[in-house]
């Protein structure tokens, strides 16, 4: 309960801040009281915030919003291809897909295309990591580095560094994103 008058408090100041919550906790008893209310935040800092509700995205949503990135960045996708795209954001990040966007416009732009093809995006994304996969490699080979901090890490068995980034690679891979080439 203190927190919040102090948050009061502040909200109150010359120097007034914003100040952001993340929360999905509904009705709930406000923490430290026997009192009940939405989100469990007390009713005075209730009414002085701005409640902004947000929805898991789709896989529509992700295709729709890609696709104003795409004509933003004057871009061309055929339609599998950003079906694909929207499939990646989906599973992996929305700043992940839009980074390939321009990468993958790229290697068509090489191939002498004016429309990026499942090709082309399929290429972008296994030449450039998303979280996840970088995160899987790490795990795998991350001893190795210079400036790892000992943790968890097994000397390797007389594998070089390039033998098992291309392990991890492979394996890795089989962990892609695919999209049915009939859907």
């Amino acid at each position: 309960m203190k927190a919040f008058s102090f948050l009061n408090r502040v909200l109150e100041s010359e120097i007034s801040p914003v100040i952001i919550f993340a929360t999905n906790r509904g009705i709930t008893k406000i923490r430290g009281t026997e009192y009940t209310s939405p989100f469990g935040i007390p009713m005075d800092l209730l009414d002085r915030m701005l409640i902004i509700s947000t929805e898991q995205l789709d896989l529509n949503d992700f295709q729709n919003i890609l696709k104003l990135r795409c004509e933003e960045e004057d871009v061309e996708f055929e339609q599998k291809a950003l079906q694909f795209l929207a499939k990646i954001a989906e599973q992996t990040s929305m700043r992940y897909a839009m980074q390939l966007i321009t990468v993958s416009n790229v290697i068509a732009k090489r191939q002498k295309r004016n429309t990026v093809h499942m090709d082309d995006i399929k290429k972008a994304h296994d030449l450039f990591l998303d979280v996840g996969r970088s995160v899987d490699i790490l795990d795998k080979i991350g001893g190795e580095y210079m400036f790892h901090d000992g943790a968890d890490f097994e000397k390797p068995k007389k594998e070089t560094h390039a033998k098992a980034a291309s392990k991890a690679k492979v394996e890795v891979n089989e962990n892609k994103v695919r999209i049915d080439e009939d859907e």
